[in-house]
């Protein structure tokens, strides 16, 4: 526990490219508070996938293009 998930994301980029989308707003409009998603974008912490959605379906962008499950290029 306490060890950052694999899962990573473009919500920073996302929001940028939304006429620069406050961390504030997007939680607003997902229902969750600033710091769960500082927590998100950081790695610190996987949403639920509805969260996931929503937060998908606030950009108007398919799920991959939010978050992203890195190979395990290291079992053979």
């Amino acid at each position: 526990m306490g060890k950052s998930t694999r899962i990573t994301n473009s919500i920073r980029a996302l929001r940028f490219a939304r006429d620069e989308m406050t961390q504030a707003e997007l939680a607003a409009r997902v229902g969750v508070t600033r710091q769960t998603i500082i927590a998100i974008e950081q790695g610190k912490y996987s949403p639920s996938l509805e969260m996931a959605f929503q937060i998908a379906r606030v950009f108007g962008v398919p799920l991959g293009d939010v978050f992203q499950y890195p190979d395990d290029e290291e079992s053979s």
